[in-house]
């Protein structure tokens, strides 16, 4: 007996779990069939041309250091 309750109620709980997915596929036919099918407008990739330039240094011409007089050191 107890077996027989068992296999009904399991009966129960699988038809009512498909009879939800089918009325939900029917439901939603119509949406699912058209986000499957739709095509997103192209957009154009974004292109980045940049131009590196490096600025050099102008090369100029090394000043001596200035020299102290000695009689600075002496003080």
């Amino acid at each position: 007996m107890f077996a027989l309750i068992a296999a009904l109620v399991f009966m129960g709980a699988f038809l009512l779990a498909a009879g939800t997915i089918v009325s939900m596929f029917l439901a939603y036919h119509g949406k699912m069939v058209a986000a499957l099918t739709f095509e997103p407008i192209p957009k154009e990739v974004p292109v980045y041309r940049l131009r590196i330039s490096r600025r050099r240094a102008l090369a100029e011409p090394r000043k001596a250091a200035p020299r102290f007089p000695s009689t600075a050191l002496a003080a």
